[in-house]
């Protein structure tokens, strides 16, 4: 099993989605895609498009005082 991080920070809608769905393709089953970003709607897109994609939401956390948020998601 292996982890795949995608940094997102800074970049705004579609940019952190079409690169969550570049690294979906890139993983294995099982692997975990650690996804990094700071574009709200991104936070609620992204574990969206994942149960989408028959993917496993495991967690969505806030980081620097809700500027930053980390979403991880098992394929």
């Amino acid at each position: 099993m292996a982890e795949m991080e995608i940094d997102v920070r800074g970049q705004t809608c579609p940019v952190p989605l079409v690169e969550f769905r570049k690294a979906s393709k890139r993983t294995s089953p099982g692997d975990i895609i650690i996804v990094k970003g700071t574009h709200p709607a991104s936070k609620k897109e992204i574990p969206m498009a994942s149960e989408a994609m028959g993917l496993k939401v495991l967690e969505i956390k806030d980081k620097e005082g809700g500027k930053e948020w980390e979403i991880k998601i098992q394929r």
